[in-house]
């Protein structure tokens, strides 16, 4: 049985991991009966946003892992566990903890740079041509990853297609349905909710990235 990796940026859109799109990435990889295991960096959030006010919390913190553990239901693990033989590829979703606490793109923009443990656990899968799936904002890391001008997709935003571009991509714009596969690179990536207005829209190419990255492994 397959094995996919699955990585997570804390809990809740507009800080950590996306938890929609993570939870249908699980569900979908569930349904494909294939085995899945989160991982997340130990390391603390950016920042905490009260997601019913939107506001900042100045003087909160919070841990990556931690609250990406209530996403996997305690069934998780530091990025620095790691052991690339024991997964066929990977799944990255969405959220600004992709841009904030994965690496650093909200801050720096095209000048961003991975997380040092995040960084190494990406290169595992690309330094053995493993295939990956990125949605939502994710592919962003895509240009730190491979040097070869990786194709992605994150929908049709002019700000973060020239950034993906400047940082050594090839951004190509796609429908929220659509996916956009880089052969070469073995990478898989969909908006998803950079232009979904609902999770029915959401799903239909989280589940086509999902099968093309298990059919790919």
């Amino acid at each position: 049985m397959k094995n996919i990796a699955v990585l997570l940026s804390g809990c809740g859109v507009y800080d950590g991991a996306e938890i929609q799109e993570s939870v249908l990435t699980l569900l979908a990889l569930s349904k494909a009966d294939v085995n899945y295991h989160c991982f997340a960096p130990n390391i603390n959030q950016l920042h905490v946003v009260n997601h019913l006010t939107g506001e900042v919390e100045v003087d909160a913190k919070r841990n990556v892992l931690e609250e990406s553990a209530r996403i996997a239901r305690g069934d998780i693990s530091d990025v620095t566990a790691l052991d690339i033989e024991e997964y066929d590829g990977l799944i990255v979703p969405g959220g600004f903890g992709a841009a904030k606490n994965l690496c650093d793109f909200a801050i720096a923009g095209s000048d961003s740079v991975i997380q040092a443990d995040v960084a190494r656990f990406l290169q595992e899968f690309a330094l053995t041509n493993k295939p990956v799936g990125f949605m939502c904002i994710a592919p962003i890391m895509l240009p730190l990853i491979y040097k070869n001008r990786p194709k992605g997709t994150m929908g049709n935003d002019v700000g973060t297609a020239q950034a993906f571009n400047e940082m050594g991509g090839e951004h190509i714009e796609a429908a929220c349905e659509d996916i956009v596969i880089d052969i070469g690179n073995r990478v898989v990536t969909t908006p998803a909710y950079m232009l979904a207005t609902s999770i029915v829209e959401a799903n239909i190419g989280i589940e086509k990235l999902v099968a093309e990255v298990i059919a790919m492994s």
